[in-house]
């Protein structure tokens, strides 16, 4: 066999399998039943999902729009089921490895850089996200992101296919209003910093060829791109403004306050975050726990992801890998402001176990996929990279390697409780409807913490009443 089709099926097959592989994950650790964000939908929306009275609000675009039609299709065709919008996540999970299958077999990056790459990927240090059904349209954006950010490196190395710079112009308002929700502020700001630097770099270009047409000007077409990476982003934050949001825990302290008692706290917080991405946080809290290691190794092993992104931001400068490829950096950057963007999101709570969460792991691995690319692509320049360059390389790897399969071993073995606890919540779910007021007060601590839900004993009857009238979820016949 050509050995490039070789190449190219494998590109293709490894997301595949990374697919089957979380699919095999969600029907052993889960089971079909309505909780914790599905309650506040299941009160907003159902059973009318067609009303446009309830699309219609003044602060649809936080709603994530994507998810409307989804709600539909899923009410009228699988009786609104949790685990098919898991399967979704993990089938948007798998467009996101294809897209780096695409970027990888255009820049011949090797097999077995691509595979860590997957390996990273396809984590279980995401559960919770995985695990949880509503966060499927964060998986979809993310493969969003990473495909807008292929098409401009496309660009930028003048490797552009026909309509790319249509993309640029369309894809962030569809994806901004359709479905990237909270998380376009980073892609958005992504967006902004590298359609700058690339005008600043390209104009350094061409004032460099001697001849060349236009020689010394700004290319202003960068310009209307980041016109429409800002309008929509500008869009969703008028929309956003008219929310009403609830931060159950919130201390209501405000940042300057917290940083006059407790001036590390920032630091300590970006810390365990980055930790959290090496091996997963709850594996790092159960080691904090039974002693195997402390808050200052938690923090030492925080800081060298740091100084794997240092050196991945480093040699992207030193050998100029921009000048090629800019998709290296923008994820640097991406992974870089979603670090920040939770530290501002979550100080709120004043909790430094919060950054450990498994449900930001989405977030966070984008930085890493930036620091192994851009370690692929160093690796191909063996007569300008050094033996203490690769030794380094090598040693990152390992360790994020390690860290994540570490975790996701743990999560497979943790998989049996995971669906022991949803089955419960099935139990539970179907004698809700009937509990009088006085059963619902005397349970109310454990329907809370089964169902993840402390906003109202009425709210979460009531979601289960709907659900029972209209035969939806676990009362479907």
């Amino acid at each position: 066999m050509d050995t490039s089709r070789y190449r190219k099926i494998i590109y293709w097959l490894l997301p595949l399998l990374g697919i089957g592989f979380c699919l095999w994950y969600v029907k052993n650790a889960t089971c079909d039943v309505v909780y914790s964000d599905y309650i506040r939908l299941v009160n907003s929306y159902l059973p009318d999902v067609y009303d446009p009275g309830r699309f219609f609000v003044p602060d649809v675009l936080t709603r994530i729009p994507i998810n409307y039609l989804c709600r539909i299709i899923n009410v009228e065709l699988f009786g609104f089921s949790v685990t098919l919008e898991r399967v979704l996540g993990v089938i948007s999970l798998g467009l996101a490895g294809w897209v780096f299958g695409i970027y990888c077999k255009n820049k011949r990056i090797g097999i077995g850089w691509f595979a860590l790459l997957m390996a990273v990927m396809f984590s279980l240090n995401k559960w919770e996200m995985l695990t949880n059904g509503s966060g499927w349209s964060h998986f979809f954006a993310f493969a969003c992101f990473y495909y807008h950010e292929l098409v401009l490196d496309r660009v930028w190395a003048g490797e552009e296919k026909r309509r790319d710079r249509l993309k640029l112009l369309v894809l962030p308002w569809l994806i901004i209003l359709g479905t990237a929700g909270p998380y376009c502020a980073v892609y958005a700001a992504t967006l902004l910093l590298s359609y700058g630097f690339c005008m600043v770099m390209d104009r350094r270009k061409r004032k460099d060829c001697q001849g060349r047409k236009g020689q010394g000007s700004w290319d202003m077409r960068y310009l209307a791109y980041m016109a429409c990476a800002l309008l929509p982003l500008l869009l969703y934050m008028l929309s956003n403004s008219m929310a009403v949001e609830e931060h159950a825990g919130a201390t209501g302290r405000s940042l300057g306050t917290i940083l006059a008692e407790n001036p590390t706290f920032p630091i300590r917080f970006l810390l365990k975050s980055f930790a959290g991405v090496l091996v997963g946080g709850e594996e790092l809290e159960r080691f904090m726990l039974n002693g195997l290691l402390s808050n200052r190794m938690c923090y030492a092993l925080g800081l060298f992801v740091v100084c794997g992104y240092l050196m991945a931001l480093w040699i992207n400068f030193r050998f100029r890998l921009y000048e090629r490829t800019i998709m290296p950096l923008m994820l640097l950057a991406g992974g870089g402001m979603n670090h920040v963007i939770i530290f501002i999101s979550r100080y709120i709570f004043e909790k430094e176990s919060y950054a450990l969460s498994s449900r930001y792991a989405l977030q966070f691995q984008v930085g890493i996929l930036g620091i192994i690319l851009t370690f692929a692509l160093a690796w191909q320049m063996k007569e300008r990279t050094n033996r203490g360059y690769r030794w380094g390389m090598a040693l990152f790897c390992l360790a994020i390697l390690m860290g994540n399969g570490y975790t996701t071993y743990r999560e497979i073995q943790k998989a049996p409780s995971r669906e022991e606890s949803f089955e419960r919540k099935a139990r539970l779910a179907l004698e809700v409807p009937g509990m009088s007021r006085e059963e619902l007060k005397d349970r109310g601590e454990e329907l809370e913490t089964e169902f993840e839900y402390r906003k109202g004993l009425d709210k979460i009857q009531n979601a289960f009443r709907i659900l029972e009238e209209n035969k939806l979820n676990v009362f479907r016949e």
